[in-house]
């Protein structure tokens, strides 16, 4: 049974909660996103690292969450950047692979053309190459920004969590009420970002608005 009045009486907490949660998201998306952009411009001049690099954020990316932070608590204690370096690393992996995937998909006389009109290295790749492959990165980012949502909850069991305190609070007290409200709220904030990723990506991309039509 769902307990309105309580839901009435503790608005400011529970937005408290979905604050947090955004947060450790926003924080764990954009610097993974960092980490990955420039991964992937490392593997791009050096072919040769690409296995070795993907092959490390692939292992990451496989580590059980808990046992992750278990594994981080001895060092970084049950802080914020336990948290933080536990969920960026479940990015690199999926951003990584958009990075290149997108850039590698560009055709190979879109770069000769912008190279015959006199563009640097790095003018190309910010005014042409990433571009062309920004539908591709956000696809990325979307996956990446969902999962980590869903991820940021796991960040209780170590003082963290957002909504997932949220959760269990409502576990150790065996009070549904909070448990539906994390539960419900993840889901819609999941679903909120990804709605504002899709809308940034028709923003920065208006030619993709124009080919559809």
């Amino acid at each position: 049974m769902i307990r309105w009045d309580w839901i009435g009486d503790n608005l400011g907490v529970i937005g408290g909660s979905v604050v947090d949660h955004l947060v450790l998201t926003i924080l764990a998306i954009v610097i993974g996103l960092v980490i990955s952009f420039v991964a992937a411009l490392v593997i791009r001049r050096r072919r040769i690292l690409r296995g070795p690099i993907t092959a490390t954020f692939g292992v990451l990316y496989t580590i059980p969450s808990l046992a992750l932070f278990a594994f981080l608590v001895p060092f970084t204690g049950l802080t914020l950047v336990t948290a933080e370096i536990g969920l960026i690393s479940y990015t690199l992996l999926i951003l990584t692979r958009n990075i290149l995937a997108g850039l590698e998909g560009i055709p190979a006389e879109v770069r000769e053309a912008a190279d015959g009109m006199g563009y640097t290295g790095p003018q190309r790749l910010m005014g042409v190459e990433l571009p062309l492959a920004l539908p591709v990165i956000m696809t990325g980012m979307r996956v990446a920004t969902v999962t980590i949502v869903g991820l940021v909850m796991v960040t209780a069991v170590i003082g963290e969590g957002g909504l997932g305190q949220l959760m269990l609070r409502g576990f150790n007290r065996q009070f549904p009420t909070m448990i539906y409200v994390g539960f419900v709220l993840t889901i819609v904030l999941a679903l909120v970002l990804d709605l504002i990723l899709v809308a940034i990506q028709r923003l920065l991309t208006p030619w993709s608005r124009r080919a559809a039509a």
